[in-house]
């Protein structure tokens, strides 16, 4: 997502089964463990609307928690084999079974079951995202991004960017990609419709590289092994931050989002032009003309 770069937070995953939340511009601490589960293994998130889902890979399931309090709204919504990454939007829910080579679609609110292999015989499937109608996930043992209709799972391009070294996280935005390397420790940036190679390592020098969120022209990346994450220049690669949050534990996934704060205001916003809309829209039909 670009935008204004202002009150954004940031919410990542930890092998200890946590879910924690910090100030994206400062890096400090709002909760380290906004989240707590009673296993570990919390992987890929997503966070949509005030809620957040989690993929907790040795559980099997996907939770569903607020994103404000933490509180649990499902912990088991969904249970499938070794869930890893997880995508939302337009009320649909996305997962990827790392050991089970599939993205499976479900219904984000009620964890109803669309589609549980939507897309197959992928090679180890991590992080993933969803952009302009198509999924764009990281597969891991292949060595490559593919990319998939959302909504029929039909294939668009199986191996979009190729030769990649242990692939983890992708975010997409304004036509561009952006690839996290596990193994080489860099971050690849390429055309997000042909594949095209911008460069290959726009940043290096990481220690293994996992999740990866773009906000406000920045990328925020995870770094797995140090247990930090870093803030770079989406365009030139530009280190602005490399230890914007330390002393993590075994984080893997991440999202950055406005602050919990602004949701409401930025519904009520919408809801406020609807109305005005309808109301303008219903003033135009009793005077028995569509130009108003």
């Amino acid at each position: 997502m670009l935008g204004t770069a202002r009150g954004q937070q940031i919410y990542e995953t930890n092998n200890s089964g946590t879910v924690g939340e910090y100030n994206a511009t400062t890096g400090a601490t709002i909760n380290s463990s906004l989240v707590s589960y009673n296993s570990s293994g919390a992987v890929g998130l997503a966070v949509f609307g005030g809620n957040l889902w989690v993929g907790n890979y040795f559980a099997n399931t996907v939770g569903e928690y607020n994103a404000t309090t933490g509180a649990t709204i499902n912990s088991s919504l969904v249970s499938l084999n070794t869930p890893f990454g997880v995508a939302v939007s337009g009320g649909n829910l996305w997962v990827t079974s790392n050991s089970g080579g599939t993205i499976g679609e479900y219904n984000a609110t009620t964890g109803a079951t669309i589609n549980a292999s939507l897309v197959s015989g992928l090679s180890g499937p991590q992080l993933i995202a969803v952009s302009g109608g198509n999924l764009f996930v990281a597969n891991t043992g292949a060595g490559t991004i593919g990319e998939y209709d959302a909504t029929t799972g039909a294939t668009v391009n199986a191996s979009l960017v190729s030769g990649l070294s242990g692939p983890a996280g992708v975010a997409v935005s304004g036509g561009n990609l952006w690839v996290t390397n596990y193994s080489a420790g860099t971050i690849g940036e390429y055309n997000a419709i042909t594949g095209a190679t911008i460069n290959s390592s726009l940043i290096s020098g990481l220690s293994n590289p996992a999740g990866i969120a773009l906000y406000g022209g920045n990328l925020f990346v995870i770094n797995n092994t140090n247990g930090r994450i870093g803030e770079y220049n989406a365009i030139t690669g530009a280190t602005i931050n490399s230890s914007l949050v330390s002393g993590l534990n075994g984080p893997y996934g991440i999202a950055v989002v406005p602050e919990p704060s602004t949701w409401a205001a930025g519904l009520l916003a919408v809801g406020a032009l609807l109305f005005s809309i309808c109301r303008r829209s219903a003033g135009c039909l009793r005077r028995g003309t569509h130009a108003c």
